[in-house]
């Protein structure tokens, strides 16, 4: 990957989490964190990539955020000085229930181990 598309990348990233932060006065946007941007490499594009914290209310964040999207890309190009500003796509960053499932088979693992360990 290119340093500038990376560079990019950054920096939709942080502008986007300020627009979140202080744009959008929706408590359900409370728990949101851009966990990822991903630039396709002619710019037209952004994947925005989002935690939530509230495992359940995962769906409906993302929707309202998707009916968002084009007063937050208005937003972005406010105040990035770019040619084009990208489309905006909203994605769920499910990174992290990954890692706690992994953590969870390895628990049980050990424990399983350990209970063999003491027969």
């Amino acid at each position: 990957m290119s340093h500038r598309i990376e560079k990019f990348e950054n920096l939709v990233k942080e502008e986007i989490s300020l627009i979140f932060l202080f744009k959008l006065k929706d408590p359900l946007f409370g728990f949101v964190t851009i966990t990822n941007v991903k630039v396709s490499p002619d710019l037209k594009t952004a994947k925005i990539y989002l935690s939530v914290f509230e495992k359940e209310r995962r769906e409906e964040i993302l929707g309202k955020i998707t009916t968002q999207a084009k007063y937050i890309r208005s937003e972005l190009a406010s105040r990035i000085r770019v040619k084009f500003v990208p489309e905006l796509k909203f994605f769920i960053d499910d990174t992290i229930d990954y890692v706690e499932k992994i953590e969870g088979l390895i628990k049980k693992i050990h424990e399983d181990d350990s209970k063999k360990g003491s027969e």
